[in-house]
């Protein structure tokens, strides 16, 4: 285990506590990570109003390159990727962070993490080494020791980026059976079963996107039964059905939807996809473009209808997040090291800046988060 750098690491935030901002609606925190190019501070808490889908700086918690942030499905616990490794924080009451500690991952800094369903592992995607890297988390929340580390194999279709392997995005299936892992060098999704007490993978699926699509991130729906996958280099998002027949995987493509408007030709990328919180919608975002893309989606069917594909006022946005009611959007874009606030009306497909944009440097990520 990597000990914990005061250059990297705070055990408390640097600004003043205040109390979070109590609304009809509950009280909230944003988490907001970035990169750490010209300066310390790698995680910014926000104090967030859902009344008016704004929100306040708080406090800020050094560490290195926070390239991406999970809540824990139980809600007590914050992982970030870190240039040391995975670092663990205890969310307070108030929706401070308290560091509980850090390991290392043997490789090299990830670039996505999340937890199983029962927040017993914490999963690392490599973008860098196309490592796929499982931890255990003990029982107060902090990460433990390495269970598994898989490099994955092979040559891309092209020279450049996808030359080899590049692991963007872990995520298990919401059955808690299957690790999914992205890799966008390879236009593939792996499929690994999990063994609970172990920790160990093994894989028993591959799902082969088209060539030159890099597979960026996976999301289920609600229930579980569907799978969205958004491709970075041709724009689009694969629907899968998902079900576990006679304990093996079974994923069918249903549909391809492109994240742009019809006719554009530019150059551009998809990047960030999120459900929302009641699953009715799926959005997206796209570099180059600047835009982001707001599909509406059948319960039933899990299909995906394109509802409007509208600028986001900054360069590159990384990551996008909506309000619980649908009526507020936050895009995080990292090359303006801006984040930009928007109404949202789905029944009359507007999309409306909602307020001036604040500067973040270098933002990554950003997740609303209700406080219990």
């Amino acid at each position: 285990m990597a000990a914990v750098s005061k250059r990297s690491i705070e055990k408390k935030t640097t600004a003043k506590k205040t109390v979070t901002k109590k609304t009809s609606k509950g009280k909230y925190v944003c988490y907001c990570a970035g990169y750490t190019l010209n300066h310390e501070h790698g995680i910014t808490i926000f104090d967030y109003d859902p009344d008016n889908g704004r929100m306040t700086e708080r406090s800020k918690v050094k560490i290195t390159n926070a390239s991406y942030i999970s809540i824990s499905h139980n809600g007590k616990y914050l992982y970030s990727i870190t240039d040391d490794g995975v670092a663990a924080f205890i969310i307070e009451k108030n929706g401070d962070l308290t560091f509980l500690n850090m390991t290392d991952i043997n490789g090299m800094r990830g670039c996505y993490i999340s937890t199983d369903y029962e927040d017993k592992f914490v999963f690392v995607a490599g973008y860098h080494d196309g490592k796929v890297t499982v931890l255990s988390v003990k029982s107060d929340g902090s990460v433990d020791k390495i269970c598994d580390e898989i490099y994955q194999k092979g040559i891309g279709t092209i020279a450049e980026r996808n030359f080899r392997p590049h692991v963007d995005c872990v995520k298990m299936t919401r059955d808690n059976k299957y690790l999914c892992a992205t890799d966008v060098g390879m236009d593939q999704t792996k499929i690994y079963r999990l063994d609970h007490n172990t920790g160990k993978l093994s894989m028993v699926d591959v799902l082969r996107s088209e060539i030159e699509s890099a597979p960026h991130h996976i999301k289920f729906s609600l229930d579980g039964k569907f799978a969205y996958i958004i491709h970075e280099l041709k724009s689009i998002v694969d629907v899968y059905t998902y079900e576990d027949s006679d304990n093996m995987p079974k994923f069918t493509k249903i549909q391809s939807v492109s994240t742009l408007e019809e006719g554009f030709n530019g150059v551009s990328a998809a990047y960030a996809i999120q459900l929302s919180a009641d699953g009715k919608y799926v959005i997206c975002s796209n570099a180059g473009d600047e835009s982001v893309a707001v599909f509406s989606r059948d319960e039933k069917t899990g299909l995906l209808t394109q509802l409007f594909v509208l600028p986001v006022s900054g360069y590159f946005p990384k990551d996008i997040t909506t309000s619980d009611d649908n009526k507020y959007l936050i895009s995080i874009n990292n090359e303006s090291s801006t984040i930009t606030f928007f109404k949202l009306d789905m029944e009359k497909k507007t999309m409306i800046m909602n307020g001036p944009e604040i500067h973040f440097d270098s933002g990554n990520c950003l997740i609303i988060h209700k406080l219990a």
